[in-house]
């Protein structure tokens, strides 16, 4: 199951109201209060989770790594446009129709996406992306950058 969008802002507000609030609410009227004042309304939409990266480089390489640990490479989907890297996929947590009752349900399964601009400038035709173990490592061949020229003024 999917978190549900603003599930972890409403906590960080209820959280926030425990503290702030007069003493004499109730977690109720707190909870009513956050309501009223967000707008947020409960939502049966999902979101897709956002996937943690490692991005190093070394002399002459750039490096971007993800856990994706259960997902097929067939559910991945790696893109590079103008040096914005997307990752996005689906993790399935296998058959589980016929379950009547969660006790714990703490993995995330279900779409997930990261975008992010890439640090330093890279060749995009020359890219290799593995998946091995449950880590995709995505490695990219950097530009040289030219040493800066030092201008004669007149």
């Amino acid at each position: 199951m999917a978190r549900k969008q603003n599930e972890d802002l409403l906590i960080e507000d209820e959280l926030a109201a425990a503290f702030l609030n007069d003493d004499t609410l109730s977690v109720g009227e707190a909870n009513a209060s956050i309501s009223q004042d967000s707008g947020w309304e409960e939502s049966e939409e999902e979101f897709p989770g956002q996937l943690a990266v490692d991005v190093y480089e070394t002399t002459d390489k750039l490096f971007v790594k993800a856990r994706t640990a259960g997902v097929n490479k067939e559910e991945l989907d790696v893109s590079i446009s103008d040096g914005i890297l997307t990752i996005s996929g689906t993790l399935s947590s296998g058959d589980d129709t016929d379950v009547t009752n969660w006790h714990i349900q703490e993995c995330y399964w279900g779409d997930f996406s990261r975008t992010l601009a890439l640090p330093v400038s890279v060749k995009e035709d020359e890219v290799e992306a593995v998946l091995k173990d449950g880590v995709l490592t995505i490695s990219f061949n950097k530009i040289k950058q030219e040493a800066a020229k030092k201008i004669q003024v007149r």
